[in-house]
């Protein structure tokens, strides 16, 4: 996420350098990407939730840079180190001495490891149990572990690895997805998900500004689209971009298209359909209802399109594309990292199947209401218009906060929502007091 400074430093005066080549949102650098800078929030020392029925407790502390997270078990959590290269495993509230995953990393900006997701293997071996695959989206490095993310760092591109989790360590390594290097640092996406076809959906972004150059960014007459700037979905057995076509909403190709940039996916349990984040320029965060070949707009449009903007200027592939207008957008940038439905009752039945979106600016949760056809959210007064004009408009949605900017979500085996929180290396659990 060249943009903008996340709030949520424990210690700002450590953690600057480092925060600020973590995502889009978050950066300003001399490349000259979204040349925007923004002073970071003071926050609360522990993070709290509006809902007096409910509080925040402290899983675990100490992680460094954490930037995504998934559920083993039952109080048994693997999560990624962003610039080490590491999958650390959080067992009942305690870290394994050594990570299950070491892999050599590009760090500059938005680069290092960045996504992870598990599933079971519906092929059980001989005794009846079902390996568990765990696959980890990471940009390779040319160099040695400690580049430090400097400018002249050379990245080998992203990967997506299936790998197979043995004792206490993830093994044989399957490449699933090979992206080209891209000439900036930024834009990598990675979030990774499961879909309710056993499919893996993962954002990729456009590669920054210097790699504005194909069709899955609706520029016309570009090249064709190489994995950059969509939504791709990949089957477990894995898919290279150099097989995707200019096809969109069909197998395992572009699902989506024409975004930006993107930290967060998940399907609605009830619906089935997947809802997005994405990150403006340098306005305009968007959350958006993502149909298969659905078009973000990206480089034309972002936010809601003016209204005499001329739809010709997008790529439709065909008719195959479908550009709409985004569920909720915020005029001044907040940087949305995940987007996850509570598929639980456990924090009480009034937000069961509710969405609730991160950001890593101020560390903020937002929670939204959806409607009867579960195609849009419930908004009113000032937000009928699906657009926060002002960080006050969105006071009434705030969940909570303080939480040092957010990177992850995720709704553990227990039924209760936990978060990452990247400035504060600590993940949390909201439960019922």
């Amino acid at each position: 996420m060249a943009r903008r400074l996340p709030s949520g430093l424990l210690v700002w005066t450590t953690l600057t350098i480092v925060f600020t080549s973590l995502f889009q949102p978050l950066l300003y650098h001399a490349e000259g990407i979204d040349n925007a800078t923004y002073k970071p929030m003071v926050i609360e020392d522990l993070p709290t939730v509006n809902d007096k029925e409910l509080e925040v407790e402290t899983v675990f502390e100490g992680l460094d840079l954490p930037a995504s997270m998934a559920f083993l078990g039952p109080d048994d959590i693997l999560v990624t180190e962003k610039n080490n290269g590491t999958v650390q495993r959080i067992t009942n509230g305690k870290i394994q001495e050594n990570p299950v995953l070491d892999v050599n990393v590009a760090t500059r900006a938005e680069r290092g490891i960045l996504g992870i997701s598990i599933s079971k293997n519906n092929n059980t071996l001989a005794n009846g149990d079902a390996p568990t695959y765990v696959y980890v989206y990471f940009t390779r490095s040319n160099q040695e572990k400690d580049s430090n993310g400097e400018l002249g760092e050379v990245s080998a591109g992203n990967s997506l690895y299936r790998y197979e989790l043995i004792g206490s360590k993830l093994s044989n390594p399957v490449l699933l997805l090979e992206l080209e290097p891209q000439e900036g640092p930024a834009h990598n996406g990675g979030a990774i998900i499961i879909g309710p076809d056993n499919n893996l959906y993962i954002p990729i972004g456009d590669g920054g500004r210097r790699n504005l150059t194909t069709q899955a960014l609706n520029i016309i007459e570009g090249e064709s689209p190489d994995g950059r700037g969509g939504i791709l979905r990949i089957t477990p057995e894995g898919l290279s971009y150099r097989t995707i076509i200019a096809d969109v909403g069909d197998g395992t190709k572009y699902y989506a298209y024409g975004i930006r940039n993107s930290f967060g996916l998940d399907f609605d349990p009830l619906s089935g359909k997947l809802w997005d984040t994405e990150n403006g320029q340098d306005a305009n965060d968007e959350i958006n209802l993502v149909e298969p070949g659905f078009n973000s707009g990206w480089v034309k449009v972002q936010g809601k399109a003016l209204h005499d903007f001329d739809y010709s200027q997008l790529v439709n592939f065909d008719g195959k594309g479908k550009y709409s207008d985004p569920e909720f957008s915020w005029a001044s940038p907040v940087g949305p990292t995940k987007i996850k439905f509570l598929n639980s009752d456990r924090l009480g039945k009034e937000y069961e199947n509710d969405v609730f979106v991160s950001d890593v600016k101020y560390g903020k949760i937002y929670h939204f209401d959806l409607n009867g056809k579960r195609d849009g959210l419930i908004l009113s007064g000032k937000l009928a218009d699906k657009v926060a004009d002002s960080d006050n408009e969105t006071n009434e949605l705030v969940f909570g906060s303080g939480f040092g900017g957010i990177t992850d979500m995720d709704v553990g085996p227990d039924g209760y929502l936990y978060v990452l929180s990247f400035g504060k290396g600590a993940i949390y659990k909201i439960a019922p007091k």
